[in-house]
């Protein structure tokens, strides 16, 4: 595991879009895992930058979300697939049809999560995976307790998880209480991990991923068995691990 410890949060989103512009450079067809949430929309604006300067670009690539609240349409705001067309999807040459993400409004929540199991490993698995970190220590939307050995499943969120997902909606009674995940057993398939983490409210949590007792009560320690995994942190973020 390789931890970067950097200055700020704009080094860190440009630090992570390199690793990510290198990656397109030398694979254009690779595959990529995407997240949502706060931490990495510098990341994205770092790649809608290097891709408007004609660096590189998306034309062949396919990607993967971690995960969508069931029983969010596409065009709600609070969704993750609106969250993706806001921030990266609109603004960039990858193309529809090889963008995949869960479909929160699926008939059948098994189903839909059996069906992208399926079309992740039709496309040979990701080659990178983006990840934050959830202050309880999850990865996707893999809650503490969860089987390391799952595929993509509907998950129910842990109470702290929605609390900290309220502040994107009016209410928190509105947070749904579910959603489609990938799974531990799928994350860790991946060729590739990078972990990002900002501020001091994610310090303990990374500090037990890096040196804690891997358990499903800290979902992300599992990260200490991949063989490649890198780790961007600010230093807030990075506080309990400096010096180790």
């Amino acid at each position: 595991m390789q931890i970067n410890i950097v200055n700020s949060y704009d080094e860190l989103s440009a630090k992570a879009a390199s690793i990510i512009i290198s990656q397109l450079i030398l694979k254009p067809d690779s595959v990529l895992g995407l997240a949502t949430g706060s931490t990495p929309e510098g990341l994205y604006q770092h790649l809608i930058k290097k891709y408007n300067e004609g660096i590189f670009n998306f034309s062949q690539a396919k990607s993967f979300n971690l995960d969508e609240y069931v029983g969010l349409e596409p065009t709600n705001p609070n969704s993750y697939r609106y969250y993706m067309e806001k921030h990266l999807f609109s603004k960039i040459d990858l193309q529809a049809e090889s963008i995949h993400m869960p479909n929160g409004m699926a008939a059948s929540p098994e189903a839909e999560c059996a069906a992208y199991e399926q079309k992740i490993k039709d496309a040979g698995g990701v080659d990178v995976q983006i990840l934050g970190i959830g202050r309880n220590g999850h990865i996707g939307f893999n809650e503490p307790s969860v089987d390391f050995q799952a595929t993509t499943h509907v998950v129910s969120l842990d109470e702290k998880t929605i609390e900290d997902n309220a502040r994107f909606f009016d209410h928190i009674d509105d947070v749904p209480k579910q959603a489609i995940s990938m799974g531990i057993k799928t994350i860790m398939s991946s060729k590739k991990i990078i972990l990002l983490a900002s501020g001091g409210s994610k310090a303990e949590a990374l500090y037990e991923m890096i040196y804690g007792k891997i358990s499903p009560s800290v979902p992300a320690s599992i990260l200490q068995l991949h063989k490649d995994v890198t780790v961007i942190c600010d230093e807030a973020a990075g506080a309990l691990i400096q010096g180790k």
